[in-house]
């Protein structure tokens, strides 16, 4: 949905760097990259019962949407962020009760309140972070206006200190619970201890990145249950080809690295041995079959990487590349193919898309930032022409872009 209206006047320094500091909170728990997962499907599930009430989300709120990591009552596993209840009440540290929004001036004209699903009732507690930044909610929704008594407030509270600590959990967990694969934290551990003795020894060392095709159809098709089980049968393949020696790690949702003692070709080969291996799995959920495939990248050390996230950088631009050219095989990071000039740093901004003469924006999510480019996350791709100027508010940054490829709702950009 385009806002056909200029940019809004630039809110504070102050409350930029605010929402800078919440994004940079929410990027430490690395939850993005996965949607609903059964823990936080269980906490909704369970406030629905005791609050009695139609609809309980867990989710958190990025850049440019509400991201739902557990949810009971609802269908969808997103929203975007500037038509949500949720983006109140990350601003405030009580609970946010609305008794009947077509009441509220707020969200009487919220679009989930004029069309359906004609919400009416709403409670939301902030998933606060032990330093003190909302990085999303806890909520109840409901399509009948409601009291909520205070009684049922410390409830909601308990259940987003219980959200919040799973997500404390994860954080410093070693293994990814549902693949048993290290997790994102241990991978970089590991995997940094890996390059620097690597870099120092002149020894060779490379990185696959490999991210399941069409993922996100699987679990809109079949359910989350079965994309879990995909997740898990995948990673036990791969597990069972790779040495002892190689780590492998879940980066995000179905995004996986491999670091591995190996030059380009060593990695090419076991790369390709991975894309065979996943694309020649028969699972069978139901009655009916399923047949997944995976994109990946490849990139291998040389004098000019300096950092492990660099040379995982080059591997997901690689990565992008085989899912740009159609999916389903490999790529080898080269600079000579147009590679970037400096690979770009992970980060986690809220940006817009500014076009049409600045009198239409959409919000983004800025997820890698270079000298070239950057790589963006979007709602809906639907109406962003292929040049835009990209905003970033917090930073006091504005480039001219062109669209480069796009997966999903993924967008390669690169600087004009």
């Amino acid at each position: 949905m385009l806002d056909k209206h200029p940019p809004e006047t630039p809110t504070t320094a102050a409350s930029d760097m605010h929402e800078a500091m919440r994004l940079g909170a929410l990027e430490r728990y690395d939850v993005l990259d996965a949607s609903r997962e059964a823990p936080f499907d269980r906490i909704a599930g369970l406030i629905r019962m005791v609050l009695d009430v139609p609809i309980a989300i867990v989710s958190v709120i990025d850049g440019h949407r509400q991201l739902y990591k557990g949810c009971d009552g609802l269908a969808t596993d997103e929203a975007a962020r500037k038509d949500t209840f949720c983006r109140h009440t990350i601003l405030q540290e009580t609970p946010l009760i609305v008794r009947d929004a077509t009441k509220d001036p707020r969200f009487a004209n919220n679009p989930y309140v004029l069309d359906d699903p004609h919400f009416r009732f709403y409670v939301g507690v902030p998933l606060r972070t032990s330093d003190g930044h909302n990085i999303g909610s806890v909520c109840t929704v409901g399509y009948e206006p409601r009291e909520f008594s205070e009684r049922e407030a410390v409830i909601l509270r308990e259940f987003a200190k219980l959200a919040m600590d799973e997500l404390e959990l994860r954080r410093h967990a070693s293994r990814d619970a549902l693949t048993g694969i290290l997790s994102r934290r241990a991978f970089v551990e590991q995997g940094s201890r890996v390059f620097s003795l690597s870099r120092r020894q002149h020894v060779d060392l490379s990185c696959i990145m490999f991210d399941i095709d069409h993922f996100k159809a699987v679990n809109d098709t079949f359910g989350h249950a079965a994309g879990d089980m995909v997740l898990s049968s995948v990673t036990g393949q791969c597990a069972e080809l790779l040495r002892d020696t190689d780590i492998l790690g879940r980066l995000g949702g179905e995004e996986f690295a491999v670091l591995l003692p190996s030059g380009r070709n060593g990695a090419a080969e076991v790369a390709e041995r991975l894309r065979a291996s996943i694309e020649a799995t028969d699972l069978v959920i139901g009655s009916a079959g399923l047949k997944v495939t995976a994109s990946l990248g490849v990139a291998s050390l040389d004098s000019s990487v300096l950092t492990l996230q660099e040379l995982i950088e080059r591997a997901d631009l690689a990565m992008y590349a085989s899912k740009h050219a159609g999916r389903n095989r490999i790529t080898i990071w080269n600079s000579a193919d147009g590679g970037p000039a400096r690979p770009r740093r992970r980060v986690l901004k809220a940006g817009q898309i500014v076009f049409n003469d600045r009198m239409s924006t959409i919000d983004c999510t800025v997820r890698s930032l270079g000298e070239d480019g950057a790589t963006i996350d979007v709602s809906s791709a639907a109406g962003i022409p292929e040049r835009f100027v990209l905003v970033i508010r917090a930073d006091g940054f504005e480039a001219r872009c062109q669209i480069v490829s796009q997966a999903e709702k993924r967008l390669e950009l690169r600087f004009a």
